[in-house]
């Protein structure tokens, strides 16, 4: 039932761990073709790599883990997925339904456990129940804001016989609101049409609606001239080359993004949630704006930030709706006001805020970077992030030219979720270019796969920007607490390229500029694993940033700042 499930719905692959409680399910598995199982080396992995899978398709991952300490390895990956809104399946084995409650060997309150952080999750004791179940596991992860769910299966019923029901035309209550309300739709055209200083900030919402989404988001920035910028999660939905892009905003985004956020007349937010990476001091947030919000989750309007114009819709749908009425209401802008909202634009943009001096013979990680950008621009590729200050450098300096080509941990930054997830996305698109861009502590944190990767001849690249340092944590500890640096360092990291080699992969060491180029060829041109040791400046800090409890105007600008092209203000002095 469960393997036929599967295939019914489309499922090609499963990354699993197999253990006593799932032991039925995995022999199934061993007798069919359809569905090719991943066997990862920790739960953890296999929910992270679900998720880099889902990610890079648009199509929903699925992992297989046993009872117990299976099911509970999983969480932080099912957090994750929540927090993101990545639509993952997770099948869970549980003890037989006449042992729950007895503290059998391997028992788990799977189900309580893991109720907050997912979007539903199900206990199945009666085996004619478990296929629509599955079904409507895969109905629920997929439609409205995608998400992650859980099937816990007790071993009793996986071994028992029933009727199998194959999936029907959705008659699940859980039925999403997708078409936005024409008339805040028309309120929304209407503000439009008079904004004087207006901006499109957009979230991973745009890239989980699907690609028409994305092309409806181009359509309509070309067409009404309006700068639009991103949060972490919705980079690629509009090109980084695109002539209205202002880059990532946020804590660490751009200065130019961040300005005119706060000094807009309109903000439209498409597919994002106001986080507080976002909208830093909420008093001062955006403070002079109108603000509409479109978002498939109804939870989410209102939730932050108070909104205007409120539209509960799918992205997809809710673009169409405002392109047809803004077009048949004549393409109207308010052209002279946005010329001259370009103009102060243009003169924010005169401050360099990526700006870094690459110099001597330590390697600076935004040089790193930028030279992986060049290097890689070209090829098929996806990018994947561990969490810290390399995941912030490659969202500034590496661009992205489509939506699912971005694939990092944003709502809960989980360290340790790029390798794996690294391996989801070169298992979906096996000839693609794809580089988990890392620091050493996260890295470590599921180092493990590497087995995986090499089991599976994965050709995954391993970018290890090694500053020796817990770099993120290392940085708020110099700005905000005196330069204490408790326990933000290891006296203890391996020899990377030998810990390749022990793993029957390749390890390259560099650490002189001078050789970067040639090794990053080197790494992109080698057909396995690789794991890349940069040596980089160990002190280096990641700006732009707004500090704690600062506003988009309030920003550390790093170089740009010390060479005094900014005032106290945020206006350009240049």
């Amino acid at each position: 039932m469960i393997v036929q499930a599967l295939i019914d719905q489309g499922v090609d692959t499963v990354f699993g761990y197999p253990g006593g409680a799932v032991l039925p399910i995995y022999d199934e598995v061993f007798q069919q073709n359809a569905i090719r199982h991943i066997l990862v080396r920790h739960e953890q992995g296999a929910v992270h790599a679900a998720e880099g899978y889902a990610r890079a398709t648009g199509k929903p991952g699925v992992v297989l883990v046993t009872s117990g300490p299976g099911a509970t390895n999983a969480v932080t990956g099912l957090t994750d997925a929540l927090m993101d809104s990545i639509p993952i399946i997770v099948l869970t084995g549980q003890v037989p339904t006449f042992m729950i409650g007895s503290d059998a060997f391997q028992e788990a309150d799977t189900v309580g456990i893991t109720r907050p952080c997912t979007k539903h999750n199900w206990l199945v004791k009666e085996t004619d129940a478990l296929a629509g179940v599955i079904h409507e596991a895969f109905h629920v992860a997929t439609h409205g804001r995608p998400g992650p769910v859980l099937v816990d299966i007790p071993k009793d019923v996986q071994f028992a016989t029933g009727t199998y029901q194959p999936p029907k035309p959705s008659v699940s209550h859980y039925q999403p609101k997708l078409k936005g309300d024409m008339e805040e739709i028309t309120e929304l055209v209407a503000a439009m049409e008079k904004a004087k200083k207006p901006i499109f900030y957009t979230g991973g919402g745009v890239i989980n609606s699907g690609p028409a989404a994305s092309q409806l988001l181009r359509e309509l920035v070309k067409a009404t001239g309006f700068p639009i910028t991103s949060t972490l999660m919705g980079l690629g939905s509009y090109p980084a080359s695109g002539q209205n892009w202002l880059g990532m905003l946020g804590m660490h985004g751009l200065y130019q993004a961040n300005m005119a956020m706060h000094d807009c007349d309109l903000l439209i937010n498409i597919g994002a949630r106001f986080d507080d990476r976002i909208t830093g001091r909420i008093d001062a947030f955006s403070p002079k704006s109108t603000k509409a919000h479109i978002d498939i989750d109804p939870s989410s309007i209102n939730k932050v930030i108070k909104t205007d114009i409120p539209i509960v819709g799918d992205v997809g749908h809710v673009l169409e709706d405002v392109l047809k009425v803004w077009k048949s209401r004549g393409r109207k802008t308010n052209s002279e006001a946005l010329a001259k909202w370009w103009a102060q634009i243009e003169e924010w943009k005169t401050v360099d805020c990526l700006k870094f001096t690459q110099k001597g013979k330590v390697i600076k990680p935004q040089h790193a970077l930028v030279r992986l950008e060049e290097l890689t621009k070209k090829h098929d590729r996806y990018i994947c992030t561990e969490v810290g200050q390399h995941q912030m450098w490659a969202a500034q300096y590496l661009g992205f030219e489509d939506p699912n080509r971005w694939m990092t941990s944003g709502g809960l930054g989980t360290m340790g979720y790029g390798f794996p997830a690294s391996i989801g996305v070169q298992i979906a698109h096996p000839d693609a270019l794809v580089i988990n861009v890392a620091g050493e502590a996260s890295w470590l944190m599921n180092m493990q796969e590497m087995g995986t990767a090499v089991q599976y001849r994965l050709p995954v690249k391993q970018f290890i920007l090694n500053n020796e340092r817990l770099g993120m944590v290392r940085q708020w500890q110099e700005l905000l607490h005196g330069e204490r640096y408790s326990h933000s360092w290891s006296d203890a990291l391996p020899d990377f390229v030998k810990l390749a080699e022990a793993f029957g992969a390749k390890g390259i060491l560099c650490s002189d500029p001078a050789d970067l180029d040639d090794a990053i060829i080197e790494m992109i041109t080698h057909d396995g694993p690789v794991i890349f040791d940069c040596l980089v400046e160990k002190h280096e800090n990641c700006f732009p940033m707004i500090p704690s409890g600062k506003a988009h105007n309030e920003m550390l600008l790093g170089e740009a700042e010390t060479q005094g092209v900014i005032d106290s203000k945020g206006s350009v002095l240049v």
